[in-house]
């Protein structure tokens, strides 16, 4: 999966117009133009890189900015606006942020990406979720795989989408 196919994945999930996206792309702090949205939501061929419409960092800003959005700015214990975390550091980060960063946005519990995962047509067991979901440093990290985001996106919609 390439960056831009995550966005569109996600953006057609969560129902989200085009106006929201340029607002939510604002609000993780990323001025975008009607035609770098367009070009952001068409699909790209498989044979290019997989930043070339989107790169890491304006993925992370989307996804802080969805975070923003959902839940508002994150303060400090002195109440100062805290600046969002950029956590992707190399490719193979990117799926493990972003599944992270949905679960933050949209208070999901991994019972809910669980249900997800069913209505996708896959099992995964706690554990294995629960080492996608944990940080790099930890022993039982396990980088997460186009499997689990491209799943997870699809129980999304099917979820969401039915109940309209």
């Amino acid at each position: 999966m390439n960056n831009n196919d995550i966005v569109i994945r996600l953006r057609y999930a969560l129902a989200i117009s085009n106006a929201d996206m340029l607002k939510i792309f604002k609000l993780g702090g990323l001025e975008l133009t009607n035609e770098k949205l367009v070009k952001i939501l068409k699909r790209q061929d498989k044979e290019t890189p997989r930043d070339q419409n989107l790169t890491m960092e304006e993925l992370e800003r989307f996804m802080n900015g969805l975070i923003i959005s959902q839940r508002g700015i994150k303060k400090d214990a002195n109440g100062q606006t805290s600046e969002p975390t950029f956590d992707m550091k190399k490719e193979d980060d990117i799926n493990n942020v972003v599944l992270k960063k949905l679960k933050i946005a949209m208070q999901y519990t991994s019972e809910d990406y669980q249900s997800f995962f069913k209505s996708a047509g896959i099992e995964v067991s706690n554990a294995e979720l629960s080492a996608v979901l944990r940080r790099p440093d930890h022993r039982n990290y396990r980088p997460a795989g186009n499997r689990y985001l491209r799943n997870i996106l699809k129980g999304m919609a099917l979820e969401y989408r039915k109940e309209q």
